[in-house]
């Protein structure tokens, strides 16, 4: 743990803290918006379930509104066309979700801790697992989630801390663990885990998305 405290540590004096810290102040904004817009971003995080953030990103930018509006087979024949490896699927869970469109936001001001939203998103999202859910609170202003996902697993296991899964699929019981070995170090480095989260994707990636 002590050399990915050091190589946390090191990045913080890096130019690389800018960049995170003004993506960090812009998730908080975003979190303060309309109920449409947190939605938008959770229908991005919708898409990127096991497809790229990159490609995310740029579906998000070209259907925005749509997403509040559109029809499933609408939004499929949209995906199609934008190369989404899943249309059909991914088409599906936004459709369903449009009827959280409007109250989104009141719905996750309900609950106290960060927690408690993740297990709402997981229970009445379709499409949305423990990373998803995490991905979309981190990126609207909840900090206290950890986003765990393959290039995370495999810089862990790699460092010896924890075993490599057999395949990429976490249940929900390994999830929690995993993110209670990242607050320590997020602890120890005197940041939040969505923080902390886009200093080993930076160190893994050598890119900052969303």
């Amino acid at each position: 743990m002590e050399k990915i405290i050091t190589l946390v540590n090191e990045f913080k004096e890096d130019e690389i803290r800018k960049t995170i810290d003004q993506k960090m102040s812009d998730f908080s904004e975003l979190g303060e918006k309309s109920s449409n817009e947190l939605f938008k971003e959770l229908c991005f995080c919708i898409l990127t379930a096991n497809f790229s953030a990159q490609g995310g990103i740029k579906i998000q930018d070209e259907i925005n509104d749509g997403f509040l509006t559109l029809s499933k087979e609408e939004l499929a024949k949209k995906l199609s066309e934008m190369g989404h490896r899943f249309p059909n699927t991914r088409a599906r869970y936004i459709s369903e979700a449009q009827k959280h469109k409007d109250t989104i936001k009141e719905i996750l001001s309900a609950f106290s801790d960060d927690e408690s939203k993740r297990e709402w998103l997981v229970k009445n999202i379709k499409g949305l697992g423990m990373k998803e859910s995490s991905h979309f609170l981190r990126n609207t202003g909840h900090e206290n989630v950890a986003i765990i996902d393959f290039h995370i697993v495999d810089f862990l296991a790699d460092q010896n801390l924890i075993e490599r899964p057999k395949n990429k699929t976490l249940t929900t019981k390994r999830y929690l663990e995993i993110e209670s070995l990242l607050k320590k170090i997020a602890n120890k480095t005197n940041l939040s885990l969505g923080e902390l989260d886009f200093y080993l994707w930076y160190n893994e990636t050598g890119s900052v998305l969303k």
